[in-house]
Parts: structure tokens; sequence; C-alpha cells
């Protein structure tokens, strides 16, 4: 009896674990993108660069996947209300937990689409995205940004915006960290 509770627990597990995986498969070939951390060196770049802007109250991570860089500034600025757009569900449900977890109060994730998410009442955006989703978020962003809101954007630039500044990171990869000011 012990051998078959094991079992069943054992092919649940493992059940949920591959609709799990599927599901990330599904929403990143959707997306065209996959749920990407953005590395350490590149975080504190992007925090550093942060810290030199004047300004508080609402930020958002548009497309936060795995939360890395919401719950890293949640950590380091509380001047901050910190939100993260996700479309991926367990991205956004590893992110919401590890939130609780740390009892991080000035960070939330929703599960929205960022192409209609209002962007109405931000102060700041963070994104690390791909070059389609730029493209469309340059439009979104003239249209309902306020003037003087900054957007950073991770790897890839606004491709009809020219931007304050760009920083290139000290990582592997050379990353490239541009600065917008709407």
């Amino acid at each position: 009896m012990e051998s078959f509770v094991y079992q069943v627990v054992m092919l649940t597990v493992a059940a949920a674990m591959l609709l799990a995986l599927l599901s990330i498969v599904f929403v990143s070939w959707r997306n065209g993108i996959s749920p990407m951390p953005s590395s350490a060196v590149v975080r504190r770049e992007v925090l550093q660069l942060l810290r030199s802007l004047p300004g508080q109250g609402v930020m958002v991570d548009a497309g936060s996947g795995w939360g890395t860089l919401a719950l890293q500034l949640a950590r380091s600025d509380r001047r901050w209300r910190i939100i993260g757009i996700e479309n991926s569900v367990i991205p956004m449900w590893i992110s919401f937990l590890t939130a609780k977890l740390e009892n991080r109060t000035n960070v939330s994730f929703i599960k929205q689409d960022l192409y209609t998410y209002s962007y109405r009442d931000v102060d700041r955006v963070v994104c690390y995205l791909y070059p389609g989703a730029m493209r469309r978020l340059d439009a979104i962003f003239g249209e309902q940004l306020k003037p003087g809101t900054y957007v950073i954007s991770i790897c890839f630039a606004l491709p009809y915006r020219k931007p304050e500044r760009i920083i290139q990171c000290k990582d592997l990869y050379r990353t490239k960290i541009y600065l917008y000011e709407i």
C-alpha cells in the first residue's frame, strides 16, 4: 500500500511539473520570447541608474518574468511601489510567492498582457523584452506615459526614440541599458 501511495504521489508531482513546463513553453512560443532573468551585473547597473534619477512613485517592470529585477529593486529602494506585469502564470506565481516569503510590501505581481496595461499613472518603466515588443510599446508609451517619465530598457532599444543615455555593462555580453525620458 505504501508503495502504491508513493507511486501516485510521484506521478502527480511529475504530471504537475510537466504541465508547468508545457505552460511556460506555450506562453513563451506565443510571446515570441521566454522569461529570461537579467544578470546580477545588469540588475546592479539598472539600480544605480534608477538611483541617479529624481523621483518616486509607481514603477512597472513590463514583462517581469521570474521577478528577479523587480524584487531586487523592491529590496533596494523603498521609495517606489513596483508592479511586475507578466502573462506567463508559472513565473508570475514564483515572483508573487517570493515577494510574500520575503514580506515585500512595496512590490506586487499581476498576470496581464503588457500591451493592454494602462501606463497612465506610472512614473518609471523598466523592461527586458525583445525588438518586436519594444516596437509595440514605443507607441503605447508615447500615448500613455506622462511627460518626464523615464523608461529603462535592457538589451533592446525603443526603435523610434533617441536614448538620453546608453550604459554598456561589464558582463559577458556587454549588455546595453537604454534610458529614455518621454
